[in-house]
């Protein structure tokens, strides 16, 4: 999977896509062992911060998307493109990566 970092200030995503804060990783095991940073694994989970427009319909009309700004949503392993802004981490993916929106 590719990951960019960028010095920008708002990303506007296109067409179906979808600009998601990951949620942190688990620092500790549910029986309390701390993980080291390379044995912890990937978030699936994370804050939706920007939505695309749509997809556009043969007619021209567009989509209306699933989901919007500050849904928690569950979305596949290994989905989308890694974006890094200033010290936060997020994911660039589209709305059909995502598979559901969890509360």
């Amino acid at each position: 999977m590719a990951s960019v970092s960028l010095s920008v200030s708002t990303v506007k995503p296109l067409g179906d896509r979808v600009f998601v804060k990951i949620s942190a990783a688990e620092e500790k095991t549910a029986g309390g062992i701390f993980l080291p940073d390379n044995a912890k694994e990937k978030p699936q989970v994370g804050e939706v911060a920007q939505v695309g427009p749509g997809k556009r319909n043969d007619d021209g009309s567009r989509q209306e998307m699933e989901v919007k700004v500050g849904d928690r949503v569950l979305y596949s392993k290994y989905a989308g493109t890694d974006i890094k802004l200033g010290n936060e981490d997020y994911v660039l993916l589209s709305e059909k990566d995502i598979l559901a929106v969890v509360n």
